[in-house]
């Protein structure tokens, strides 16, 4: 699966969120927006990684940029794990798993030394004119927001 690199088109798409809303990236048209890619709801590393930006969500927003957090769980369980960690931004649903395709966040990765096919824990920076801006791909659930600020130069 081709991965996105900077300066490329982000994909265009539309998904159901943690809400029952379609969420498509024209909504975030003219802004920033910081999409996190994880493989499932209610795990250690998934937990871990969206609280983190749960608890960041401020110093981005105040920097301009928005937070999804897209994964192949059903928009069902994505709102438990909303209430249960109070997440505070959307979480989309991609249980066909084209947006994951697209973005280059699904496929053959590692996992334990063994290869396997699934979600590539990923990040993709859009700028407001919907271009990649930043791509990063088989990040670790923990600290990986701070790498990205950092990356983004907000600390």
């Amino acid at each position: 699966m081709p991965r996105l690199e900077i300066g490329d088109t982000a994909p265009a798409f539309t998904l159901t969120s943690d809400s029952g809303k379609g969420v498509s990236l024209s909504d975030y048209a003219g802004k920033h927006l910081v999409i996190f890619f994880y493989p499932a709801a209610m795990t250690p590393g998934c937990t871990k990684e969206a609280c983190d930006f749960r608890d960041s969500l401020a110093t981005l927003q105040g920097a301009g940029y928005e937070v999804v957090g897209i994964s192949p769980d059903k928009p069902e369980k994505l709102a438990k794990f909303v209430e249960k960690e109070s997440l505070t931004y959307p979480l989309l649903a991609d249980p066909d798993k084209k947006v994951l395709e697209a973005y280059g966040a699904y496929g053959e990765k590692k996992l334990y030394g063994k290869t396997v096919v699934g979600v590539i824990r990923s990040t993709i920076v859009v700028d407001p004119e919907g271009t990649v801006e930043l791509a990063r791909y088989n990040v670790k659930a923990t600290g990986h927001v701070a790498s990205l600020s950092k990356a983004l130069q907000l600390v």
